[in-house]
Order: C-alpha cells, then structure tokens, then sequence
C-alpha cells in the first residue's frame, strides 16, 4: 500500500527547465567565454547539485560558474520560472487518499523558497521538504530520499516512491530500495528516461497520480 509519495521538484513540480538553461548559458558565456556548447550538454546533468553541475562542466573555473549562475538565476526567476498545469490538485488527489507528499531535491532551500513564493499553491500540497543544505550526500546517492522517509514517519521503503524527471532520480531511487516513476515533462527525453529503467515513465502529472493510486506499482 502506498503510503508516501516523494517527488523531485525541477522539471518534475515546477517548470524550470528553461531559466536553468538560460542560467547556464549565461554562465558558460560570461565566465568560459563560450556560447557554442548544446543545450543538451548544459542540461545533461540537472538533477544533481549545481555545484557538481559545474564541476563537470570546468573544474577550475567552478566556483566563478557557479557564481555567475546564481546571479543569473536570482535576477531573472520570477520571469522565468513557470507552473506546470495541474500539480498542485494532483498533488491533492493524493493527500485525500492519505498519501504523504514531500519534495526531495538538490536545490538549495533559498532556491526552493523563491519557488514557493513565485508559485505558492505549491507550499499548500507538499508536506515536508529536503533541500540540498540537509544531507551530507546527494543524488544519485540515497541519503536524501531515506532522509525524506524519515521526515514523514519512518515509511517503509516498499510504501514509497520517488518520482523524478532525471536519471539520476531513477538512479536514487533504486538505491534507496523505492520504486520509481520517470515524468517525461522534465529536462530528459524519453529514450534517456527509458535507459534508466524506470519501474515507470509517465507523460503527464494525472498519469503519474493514476499509477501511484492504481496499485500498478
């Protein structure tokens, strides 16, 4: 019986994909001096901690990109970020039916806060919140998603889910013992998704609710 839901939150509760690619590229340019790398290479690793993120982009010059970034990011949020349709009653959809919501990401807790305030309906759903500031490891290690199962009443693994628009999300899950539900809203195409091996990919919010209360799982 499932008994707690846990989501990622970019690209899989909030719209984010475009301004995280918008910030990347401003990164890129300002601090590297190139415009050329792909779209797909700024946004092949989104889902793990930005700080990583920049790691592998230039090791050297990760702390100036990382810099850059979240100048870009905090200037231009609100106008960038946008609200997927219907997260918010689906979200409802399974707290009535006595699933504990809760949101396990990589951003940092600022970050999600400038989320929640562009987006509030958000807050109202979700019930508890793991941000990148409360585990010492993270995705695609487990920590944050165990931790995330603690904060909403020690939920035995085989109760719980994660659902993510990430491999990496996928990856976390099968780590920690959960079954996972690929979206494919997110950053990721659905060949990625599917390279993963997810116990599910979904195209839309309705369908991933539909799987979780459906006992397909």
């Amino acid at each position: 019986m499932l008994t707690a839901a846990l989501f990622d939150f970019d690209g899989t509760l909030v719209d984010t994909t475009e301004m995280i690619f918008q910030s990347m590229r401003h990164a890129t340019t300002s601090v590297l001096g190139r415009d050329d790398i792909p779209r797909e290479e700024l946004l092949a690793n989104v889902g793990q901690p930005l700080p990583r993120q920049m790691e592998i982009l230039d090791a050297e010059k990760a702390e100036l990109l990382l810099e850059s970034y979240r100048a870009h990011h905090e200037e231009n949020h609100d106008d960038l970020i946008r609200e997927f349709p219907g997260i918010a009653e689906s979200l409802q959809r399974l707290r009535d039916a006595g699933v504990k919501v809760a949101v396990v990401t990589s951003k940092r807790r600022r970050s999600v806060e400038m989320a929640l305030e562009a987006l509030p309906s958000l807050d109202l759903v979700v019930d508890r919140f793991v941000t990148l500031e409360d585990t010492t490891e993270h995705k695609p290690n487990p920590e944050p998603l165990l931790r995330g199962l603690e904060l909403v009443g020690d939920v035995p693994k085989e109760n719980a889910v994660y659902v993510g628009d990430s491999p990496f999300d996928v990856q976390a899950a099968r780590a920690a013992g959960l079954r996972s539900v690929a979206v494919s809203w997110g950053a990721f195409s659905e060949d990625t998704l599917r390279q993963a091996e997810p116990d599910h990919l979904v195209p839309d919010i309705d369908s991933a609710v539909d799987v979780l209360l459906g006992g397909e799982l």
